[in-house]
């Protein structure tokens, strides 16, 4: 059976909102979009390179999908994350989409336990979360994640989306590995205590 990993940019004080660009999401009038781009280094972008090509498919939420399709299949093909992102399976958890037009993409049924649950057993590899806020939430309230690895960057936001929203039950992680970036990013992966 394979295992879900979420990969993602947080703040830390706990923000996940708009990471890339102003306009990736600016729900609760967010002004601080792009926050991620003045600590990408080198490490920071070996790893998240090494995370994406190194899954078996992607697990995403609507607006994550609509993103990275409008841009990854327009991307260098020469680049080997460029590549796996295109080419691996992409399950899409939306209740608006009825269209996929990103190759190899697949479309989850409502019922999103029995759907990831279905995609783990199904696979002996990775499938790895990006993004993906209100995915992201209802996969943690549904305990379905093996894996989080979290890029945590060294500034506070103050306000926007969270990664850990409040109100879910206790869940205690193991932390296994642990990375310093030249720009101050820590990189941590907790998996479930226990596992």
């Amino acid at each position: 059976m394979g295992q879900l990993a979420v990969v993602n940019f947080v703040s830390l004080d706990g923000v996940m909102q708009s990471v890339l660009s102003a306009d990736e999401d600016r729900d609760g009038g967010f002004d601080q979009g792009g926050w991620v781009l003045p600590y990408v280094d080198d490490t920071v972008e070996r790893f998240m390179s090494e995370a994406t090509a190194g899954a078996g498919a992607l697990l995403l939420g609507r607006r994550t999908y609509e993103i990275f399709a409008a841009t990854w299949p327009y991307a260098d093909i020469g680049d080997p994350a460029v590549a796996a992102m295109n080419a691996m399976p992409k399950y899409v958890a939306s209740r608006t989409l009825k269209e996929l037009p990103w190759e190899n993409s697949v479309l989850l049924g409502p019922d999103l336990v029995e759907e990831v649950g279905r995609v783990k057993a199904a696979s002996e590899s990775e499938t790895v979360v990006l993004g993906s806020g209100e995915l992201l939430d209802s996969l943690v309230r549904h305990d379905l994640v093996d894996e989080y690895r979290l890029l945590v960057f060294p500034l506070l936001l103050g306000g926007g989306k969270r990664l850990f929203a409040a109100g879910r039950s206790p869940r205690r992680l193991a932390l296994t590995a642990t990375q310093r970036t030249p720009s101050g990013v820590l990189i941590n992966t907790y998996r479930r205590a226990g596992d």
